[in-house]
């Protein structure tokens, strides 16, 4: 992505980078060739913008990273997950609005 605030996830980073966080972590599930992961991907960025410094937004490519979305039973893609203290706390499956990405977030920052 395009954005200095998205991160990137992989199988290698993501215990470090989202289990570990101290701050809240949503993550979007998707690929290259999905046409409605493309679509959510601008809505990922504002997201990642708005929340700068309080939560982390990243994307995690689910063809080059199989073992994360088959451990958190990725089915459909976009699906995004949101993590606080290591565990999901909340997940969407499919286009998402960002208010409810933001809602989520906020709820998880307390």
């Amino acid at each position: 992505m395009a954005s200095e605030n998205v991160h990137t996830f992989t199988d290698e980073n993501f215990e470090a980078s989202v289990l570990q966080a101290e701050e809240p972590v949503l993550v979007d599930f998707g690929a290259e060739w999905c046409m409605p992961c493309r679509m959510i991907a601008p809505t990922i960025e504002e997201i990642a913008a708005d929340y700068a410094g309080r939560a982390k937004v990243g994307t995690i490519d689910t063809d080059a990273n199989r073992n994360i979305g088959i451990q958190y039973q990725i089915s459909a893609i976009p699906t995004v997950i949101l993590f606080k203290g290591g565990e999901v706390a909340k997940k969407f499956v499919g286009l998402t609005g960002k208010n409810d990405l933001a809602a989520a977030i906020d709820e998880a920052l307390g």
